[in-house]
């Protein structure tokens, strides 16, 4: 898989969806939906936004999950539930944990005062150093971080510009048209 460039099968910066950091989660929501309508060529449609401050930089991402959380404010009090049945916890304990901290307690009854209400930048996740590959990249260095560091997706640069997303995804279907390639 080193013969193909993350940049061949990244989605450029500009076809992707991104929201101000001073952005609403109502305004996040729609920007998302605004850029699935608009990118119907792809297989996939997008699940997250890159967020951006003032600076036109970009400083986070929000995924599907981020916005879910986002609605429960008490979800920061425990460790994250997917990091907690990674580690073997059972769905009985992760349902009393629901229980024990009242957690999505009426989460609809004021959905919409929240949505126009939170702030992007309280609930963004700021990538960390392992969210990002060089455009120049081959698949195998995009597949290894990616796996080890359980992303749905990777921040891709030239130097230090951001020029585009590598979506999980995209490389899935790439590696799974190599298989079928084999005529196994």
């Amino acid at each position: 898989m080193k013969s193909i460039s993350v940049k061949e099968i990244m989605v450029p910066l500009a076809e992707y969806a991104t929201v101000s950091e001073d952005a609403t989660l109502f305004e996040a929501i729609m920007a998302l939906e605004e850029a699935q309508a608009k990118h119907v060529k792809s297989p996939y449609s997008h699940k997250a936004l890159l967020v951006f401050n003032r600076e036109n930089k970009i400083v986070g991402k929000i995924g599907q999950v981020d916005v879910l959380r986002a609605l429960e404010p008490k979800y920061g009090t425990i460790i994250d539930s997917k990091s907690l049945s990674r580690f073997g916890y059972t769905n009985h304990f992760l349902k009393s944990l629901v229980q024990q901290y009242q957690l999505l307690d009426k989460p609809l009854n004021d959905i919409c005062k929240k949505a126009g209400r939170l702030k992007v930048s309280t609930f963004m996740v700021t990538p960390t150093e392992g969210e990002y590959i060089s455009e120049n990249s081959g698949l195998d260095e995009a597949i290894h971080l990616l796996v080890m560091g359980n992303h749905q997706s990777l921040i891709v640069k030239k130097e230090n510009e951001i020029t585009g997303i590598l979506r999980l995804t995209d490389l899935f279907h790439k590696i799974s048209e190599a298989i079928k390639l084999c005529g196994l």
